[in-house]
């Protein structure tokens, strides 16, 4: 039988809720892994955020496809000895608890390696395992906010800004994939199981694409803040107004000559307050108001960015969620996916960014109903009796089958 996809026969206990680790086990899921996921006897707490049908929300829809649901009460020994079992044959484990956690539920890296010496373990968190804020409570905008992200945001000298955006969540659980991918790679080639710290604050500190060494090699000269719509080191690299809507700019080596020709301000060529992309930063007052009086001649947004990109200088139109749902590139790309969900119908959310030759088409996947997979679990993979799951079902360590 041919593979279904890129990961098929790899094995994967999801410990792990909310975003973060989610993200990373869907898209195990989503290229051919098998997950099973370890939910408390309440659910997952996404399962509760809006918008929700059939007590499920869409969110916990997105970040669960493909994953088996098996409902269990981790406080009780029997729950814990289930795991264990379940681990001997697995290839992966992901989790996201406060550290600590695992080690008081007796799953901790050095009980689960005895178990299985093979195993890759990720943990996902905030913080990380180790540091004086490890314990600490924690969502992405806490990451973001310790991480130098958010103090980059918002309007220059006042309040730093919230996004709107999971990005810190998301961007961990892609960078778990990876590491738990090249750990099988690893793995594979001989070198044995490991154990994955990854966290939400080394993933977005590493965004800093040009910040920290700027202000480091600059000795603290050039200070990173927040620009508003503009960026602080370097321009063109700003937002601008154009009949009511936004376009951003950018314009950098021959695409600066594109620009100031296109134009009509080649002067800006031979003077040297516009040299260069740090000179040009210094006088981008004069420099903005030379773009927006350019933009100020045409009927619509559209119009300028065409001819824009028609003289190759970088820009797009700032989209809304709905235009970006909409907008044919997208839709050719099959960025957006649609998926059917036995409550939602057909839901639309974001599709995996992987994509891989040999594996074109993406899974027909769904997410489980809390504890949908309970007796498929232990009686395929461990081998319990209809009489042995009914008793842990009412003894209270596994929930009910709905």
């Amino acid at each position: 039988m041919p593979p279904t996809h890129i990961l098929n026969g790899i094995k994967v206990i999801d410990f792990s809720h909310y975003v973060a680790g989610p993200h990373c086990t869907r898209l195990l899921a989503q290229h051919g892994a098998e997950v099973i996921k370890i939910e408390r006897l309440s659910g997952d707490p996404t399962r509760k955020l809006p918008v929700q049908k059939g007590g499920t929300s869409g969110c916990f829809v997105q970040h669960n496809l493909g994953k088996k649901s098996l409902s269990l009460d981790l406080e009780k020994p029997e729950a814990q000895g289930i795991c264990h079992d379940l681990i001997k044959n697995a290839d992966i484990v992901v989790e996201n608890f406060t550290p600590g956690t695992m080690k008081r539920l007796n799953m901790d890296w050095e009980t689960l390696q005895a178990i299985n010496p093979k195993l890759i373990m990720c943990s996902v968190s905030c913080m990380g395992q180790t540091g004086p804020l490890a314990t600490y409570p924690c969502f992405d905008y806490i990451g973001q906010a310790y991480s130098g992200i958010m103090g980059m945001t918002g309007d220059e000298g006042g309040f730093p800004a919230l996004s709107g955006m999971a990005f810190g969540e998301i961007s961990t659980g892609a960078h778990a994939y990876g590491a738990i991918v090249s750990a099988l790679f690893h793995k594979l080639h001989g070198g044995g199981g490991q154990y994955l710290d990854i966290s939400l604050l080394d993933c977005l500190f590493s965004y800093h694409a040009m910040n920290v060494q700027v202000y480091d090699a600059s000795n603290g000269e050039m200070n990173p803040l927040r620009s508003g719509h503009q960026h602080p080191f370097i321009a063109p690299l700003a937002i601008y107004q154009c009949k009511g809507a936004y376009l951003i700019i950018i314009a950098l080596g021959k695409q600066w000559t594109n620009l100031v020709k296109l134009i009509d301000r080649e002067d800006m060529l031979d003077d040297p307050r516009f040299a260069d992309p740090v000179s040009r930063n210094v006088n981008r007052a004069e420099l903005t108001e030379a773009i927006e009086f350019w933009l100020d001649g045409f009927d619509d947004v559209d119009a300028a960015l065409r001819s824009l990109g028609e003289n190759h200088v970088p820009a797009a139109p700032v989209l809304s969620v709905s235009e970006v749902m909409s907008h044919p590139h997208m839709i050719e790309r099959g960025i957006v996916q649609t998926i059917t969900n036995k409550h939602f119908g057909d839901l639309k959310i974001p599709a995996s960014p992987y994509r891989y030759s040999l594996f074109p088409e993406p899974l027909e996947l769904e997410a489980g109903l809390l504890g949908e997979h309970n007796h498929e679990v232990l009686s395929e993979q461990l081998a319990y009796t209809t009489e042995q799951i009914q008793i842990l079902e009412d003894s209270g360590v596994c929930s009910i089958k709905p």
